[in-house]
Parts: C-alpha cells; sequence; structure tokens
C-alpha cells in the first residue's frame, strides 16, 4: 500500500537537460529544500525528466505543490504532486 511523504513533492514532464540546481532554484522560494533528486538514465546519465524535491515542511511543499502545478518551465508544461512510498518487496 502506498502512503503519502506530505513534504516530498514529484515533479514530472521535466526538461531532459535540467540540473539539480535548476530544480532547487525553481522551487527554493517556496521554502527550505532538503533535498532534491532527479532521476538520471544511467548509461546517458541525462536526467529521464522527472525527480523528487523534498521541503523541510509540509506546508512549504504544499505551498509549491499549488504554485508550481501545471506551470511552464523550459516550454514544458510541468506536474507536480506529493510522492508516494511503498512497502519494500510490495507492488501495487
Amino acid at each position: 500500500m502506498a502512503r503519502r511523504v506530505a513534504s516530498e513533492l514529484f515533479v514530472s514532464r521535466l526538461s531532459f537537460y535540467i540540473t539539480t540546481g535548476e530544480l532547487k532554484r525553481l522551487f527554493s522560494p517556496f521554502g527550505l529544500i532538503e533535498e532534491v533528486r532527479l532521476i538520471k538514465d544511467p548509461r546517458t546519465q541525462r536526467p529521464k525528466g522527472f525527480g523528487f524535491v523534498k521541503f523541510a515542511s509540509e506546508l512549504d511543499a504544499q505551498n509549491a505543490l499549488k504554485a508550481m502545478n501545471g506551470r511552464i518551465v523550459d516550454g514544458r508544461l510541468i506536474f507536480v504532486e506529493f510522492a508516494e512510498t511503498t512497502k519494500p518487496g510490495k507492488r501495487t
């Protein structure tokens, strides 16, 4: 069963050329960011177009989601939602 991670956001439809620094700068106006992770192709090391932004507080994450979901960044419409975790070994 998946559970929502209240302070971590999943960001999709990002440019394949975005960097972690650019993603952090994009979300930093909404609060203190603890971690930014871009998921990369293991062979090319280029971003796959999605990543995660973890905020220090749930309120900051909520504000960022409201402001950034459906926004155009680098000519691409991005989507932002709360990240979900699943228990290891369990797939739904």
